[in-house]
């Protein structure tokens, strides 16, 4: 059952274990800034902690933490996912050093150690959690476990690319609550190369991990294919972010959602799962995709919502889809909806920074109802995934699928 492998997600790692006598001092500074982080989940707030640890100890200290293949989780020897990660940079550092480019590894190192770590890491807990429900109990083996962890840094490590080349795109200052990395006084547009050696590391664990195994080609594909349609994705929200809001239509909203989060947030973690588990069926990848994107569909739509209309002390963020001029749900079924002379507003005020027309478009979605219009819509889409779900083949893991449509269920962040 996923309800009982999403213990993963509390990531009850130990810390000391991890940071050896570098450990007291994080903790003690992990405590001072407790009170920010209330609203995180025990994970991450676990995160926060070890990610002080990387930004902010020398990195001598950070280049000797000791190996923790097998740290336990719960005191039964199982390999934790976040104490594999200095074993993840210390594999790519002596890759690197290999072609004798000392200077380049540990710039790769400084990038990882940036990048990796913070975040929810709710793709590589969706991987984990799901292969836990496919296999055999007696399948859960440490060195499964292990070769499982490495995939989920993998997919981390994508996203990582994903992220450091988006926030060059959108000029973005700060991410996960740190300057961006290309913002850095020392990085600049280099981080472009830093984000393609990310990205690369990625082949280089998996050819050195995986390519013994029936499902090497097979993860190789897909990495590849996600990595093809998610910039895709990337592409049209950035061509319509540049676009009318008169040309703005729900299905190049439908396409924008599944390229750009759909494959990427939802079908490849499991996928991921799928072929180390030795999932052969095609048909249910196939079935299990339709799903995963509606599921996705539904997320995209919770987010463009709460981005105008959520509470900023429960998200952390402030929206600005409005003024950014995005290609948002609210804003596709408010043109559906509005009348001629409330079309025109959308034309004069949307995609402006002026706050005056941000409060005037707020203002307008709320003249057409779009707020019930919202949990209306919310409600009949999470009934009819649930449906499709239950009436899936036994193949399709169905006790994963519907703790998963729970979990964000009326979410509010």
């Amino acid at each position: 059952m996923l309800s009982r492998t999403l213990k993963c997600l509390q990531l009850q790692f130990n810390v000391s274990t991890i940071l050896g006598s570098s450990a007291n001092k994080i903790t003690s500074s992990a405590r001072k800034i407790s009170n920010l982080h209330r609203w995180q989940k025990p994970h991450q707030q676990l995160l926060v902690k070890f990610q002080r640890y990387v930004n902010f100890t020398p990195l001598s200290i950070q280049t000797h933490a000791p190996d923790t293949k097998y740290v336990s989780e719960s005191g039964d020897g199982t390999p934790d996912f976040m104490a594999l990660f200095p074993d993840i940079v210390r594999e790519l550092t002596e890759e690197i050093r290999s072609l004798k480019a000392d200077e380049a590894a540990s710039w790769n190192e400084k990038a990882l150690k940036y990048n990796a770590i913070g975040g929810k890491k709710s793709r590589a807990f969706l991987a984990i959690s799901t292969y836990k429900n496919l296999v055999k109990p007696e399948e859960i083996t440490p060195e499964n476990l292990q070769l499982l962890h490495y995939l989920a840094w993998c997919i981390e490590m994508l996203q990582c690319f994903f992220l450091i080349l988006d926030d060059i795109v959108d000029d973005s200052i700060t991410r996960r609550s740190q300057l961006c990395w290309h913002k850095k006084n020392d990085v600049g547009i280099i981080a472009v190369n830093d984000a393609m050696m990310i990205e690369n590391g990625i082949y280089a664990l998996l050819r050195k991990h995986f390519r013994h195994l029936d499902c090497y080609v097979d993860l190789l594909e897909l990495f590849h294919k996600i990595t093809f349609i998610t910039t895709s994705g990337q592409s049209m929200d950035n061509i319509y972010a540049n676009k009318k809001v008169t040309d703005f239509n729900i299905d190049k909203y439908n396409v924008i959602s599944d390229t750009k989060t759909g494959y990427y947030s939802f079908y490849f973690p499991v996928a991921v799962a799928f072929h180390l588990a030795g999932v052969k069926n095609k048909a249910v990848f196939e079935e299990s995709k339709t799903i995963l994107l509606e599921m996705s569909h539904l997320f995209q739509v919770q987010d463009d919502f709460i981005d105008c209309f959520g509470d900023s002390d429960i998200s952390g963020k402030v929206g600005t889809d409005i003024q950014d001029n995005k290609a948002s749900w609210l804003a596709v079924i408010c043109m559906q909806k509005a009348s001629p002379a409330q079309r025109e507003i959308m034309e004069e005020c949307y995609g402006q920074k002026n706050a005056e027309k941000v409060a005037r478009v707020k203002k307008l979605y709320k003249e057409l109802d779009l707020i019930n219009h919202y949990h209306v819509y919310e409600e009949r889409k999470y009934n009819d995934i649930k449906i499709k779900i239950q009436e899936s083949s036994n193949d399709v893991p169905k006790d994963a699928f519907l703790s998963l449509l729970n979990k964000f269920y009326k979410r509010q962040v």
